[in-house]
């Protein structure tokens, strides 16, 4: 059975679409990897520092080796959170 997952992120104001950008690369990588249907962020028109993380798997099992690569990926994590707190206006 396929997982769906929904994450809400919210940017500092006026840094939605600069935090959108920053997935962009990790949307891609993250569509490359075996049972990924999709991996995508959407910006609200109506709240432009609102996103949404729309992930879904084939299966849990998928998702689970998803998580496994995450954990072995602390470089990559490290980049994404960087640019996430840029782009919500924190500086680390």
């Amino acid at each position: 059975m396929a997982v769906r997952l929904v994450v809400t992120i919210t940017a500092a104001p006026g840094k939605g679409g600069e935090l959108a950008q920053a997935y962009k690369v990790r949307c891609e990588d993250c569509m490359r990897e075996p049972g990924c249907e999709q991996f995508e962020v959407f910006q609200s028109v109506l709240s432009p520092d609102r996103l949404a993380l729309l992930e879904r798997w084939t299966d849990q099992a998928a998702l689970d080796t998803h998580a496994k690569i995450e954990q072995h990926a602390p470089r990559i994590a490290r980049r994404i959170a960087r640019r996430q707190r840029r782009a919500r206006g924190l500086s680390l």
